[in-house]
């Protein structure tokens, strides 16, 4: 499994931007659709954001779409995560989590269980 590491959370007000990082070890994530999913306090995990495997395709939440800007820099196993007009309602724990290649459609990368290796999370709070 590929180890993943996020940074670049943090507190926000409303209408800010924050940028997410995926840093990724132990094997390279060059040929995987990696995502970013959140999750609150009693709520299951929720699809972010996913990127194939050269970047050639991305796919958002509806909640997030224009908003959120999913890209990966393959030379450096790192996916990235840009944020702007941040809203309360995007405070979450963010985490990154690597696939498989081989997804073909929206569902495909949109479910959690599709990914193999997870970060440990990093937490964005965005107050009004």
């Amino acid at each position: 499994q590929v180890q993943l590491v996020e940074s670049g959370g943090g507190s926000v007000q409303a209408g800010g931007s924050l940028r997410l990082s995926c840093e990724a070890s132990g094997r390279t994530i060059s040929s995987y659709a990696m995502g970013w999913f959140r999750q609150t306090p009693g709520k299951e995990r929720e699809f972010v954001a996913a990127i194939n495997w050269n970047g050639g395709a991305t796919y958002y939440a509806d909640s997030v779409k224009g908003r959120f800007t999913i890209s990966r820099l393959n030379a450096k196993n790192t996916v990235y995560l840009q944020m702007n007009s941040l809203k309360p309602e995007d405070t979450a724990v963010y985490y990154c989590a690597a696939g498989y290649p081989g997804y073909r459609t929206y569902i495909d990368y949109a479910k959690a269980p599709n990914y193999d290796s997870w970060g440990q999370g990093t937490q964005v709070t965005v107050s009004s």
